[in-house]
């Protein structure tokens, strides 16, 4: 995957789980993009919710380009939680979130996690 302004490969660990990849695309969202970008990596301990994960980034952004429904792979801010969101599969989030990524690579890594499972997100 080539990297460009627009577009930032990304690997996402999940300790003794294994890695899958990603990018983050500016066009989505693109002030939450540069937020999230400058507080990278991004670590944090998964929390399951219907149709994914979520942990907890502290950047308190509003709605950006919101959507109501997603797709399995979607990376998403949560503006009503202050989280980052990974889809596992199509979903309707309880309230509107600012996609910003694609996991590309190994999404069924996901399946099975237990919440408290430790994530960290970091420039590939």
């Amino acid at each position: 995957m080539d990297e460009s302004p627009s577009r930032i490969p990304v690997r996402i660990v999940l300790p003794d789980v294994g890695e899958a990849s990603g990018e983050f695309i500016r066009f989505s969202a693109p002030l939450t993009f540069s937020v999230i970008m400058s507080k990278m990596p991004l670590e944090g301990r998964l929390h399951s919710q219907p149709g994914g994960y979520s942990f907890i980034v502290g950047i308190r952004r509003g709605a950006e380009k919101a959507v109501k429904t997603v797709k399995a792979g979607d990376i998403a801010y949560w503006p009503m939680q202050d989280a980052v969101v990974i889809y596992t599969s199509d979903a309707r989030p309880y309230s509107p979130v600012n996609t910003f990524g694609k996991v590309t690579e190994n999404l069924e890594l996901f399946s099975g996690l237990r919440s408290g499972a430790k994530i960290r997100i970091e420039r590939a």
